[in-house]
């Protein structure tokens, strides 16, 4: 007489009407769920910007794209409504009428608002594109991309405003630049260990 072992579990195996006997093997002991390894699985730490949703970024990315043209299509102090003479007794125009305000009176701040807003641009439309070819979030392209959208988000902002120095102006978009590099870049203890002692270095002196 045969005897045939099979698990609890699975099907019965043999025919019992034909004089096999089918001996049943103890159930197996359950395995204890392995922790997951987010690194080891390539994934990222909620806390770092790799947690970020793809989609959610994508549409971050359209509404900065959509406000950096707004921004270069508004310039701010408008456009010259009527040619304007270089004096009335002389016939040559010094302003033509629908030339930027901006551009013929602060030239150095205009250029400085156009470079910007042109690169917020065309970094948040780089950053766009490379969530639509599914590039991974936390790759270096995608997160230059947003950091130098969101600086020259801020740039422009600084620059449009009367009476700041734009040596200063400047040096507040490098130093948003950083900042956002830093926050994006550092694992989360090391990014509070940094903005610790960047915030509280002049209170303990």
């Amino acid at each position: 007489m045969d005897h045939q072992r099979v698990h609890p579990n699975g099907a019965p195996a043999g025919d019992l009407e034909m004089g096999h006997h089918a001996v049943v093997y103890p159930p197996l002991p359950a395995q204890p769920a392995q922790p997951v390894n987010q690194e080891r699985l390539g994934g990222h730490h909620p806390d770092n910007w790799g947690g970020n949703d793809a989609n959610t970024l994508l549409v971050v990315a359209t509404l900065i794209t959509t406000l950096t043209y707004q921004l270069g299509t508004s310039i701010p102090g408008g456009y010259w409504q009527q040619d304007v003479p270089r004096s009335p007794q002389d016939n040559t125009v010094m302003y033509l009428a629908g030339d930027p305000i901006m551009r013929d009176l602060h030239r150095p701040r205009y250029y400085v608002f156009m470079g910007a807003s042109w690169v917020g641009f065309a970094s948040s439309m780089m950053m766009t594109l490379s969530l639509l070819v599914r590039m991974p979030v936390a790759s270096r392209h995608v997160r230059w991309s947003f950091v130098v959208a969101y600086s020259s988000l801020v740039l422009t902002f600084v620059v449009s405003q009367p009476k700041t120095h734009l040596s200063l102006d400047i040096i507040m978009w490098a130093a948003v630049l950083a900042f956002l590099w830093i926050i994006i870049s550092l694992h989360p203890d090391r990014r509070a260990r940094v903005i610790q002692d960047l915030c509280c270095s002049g209170r303990d002196n």
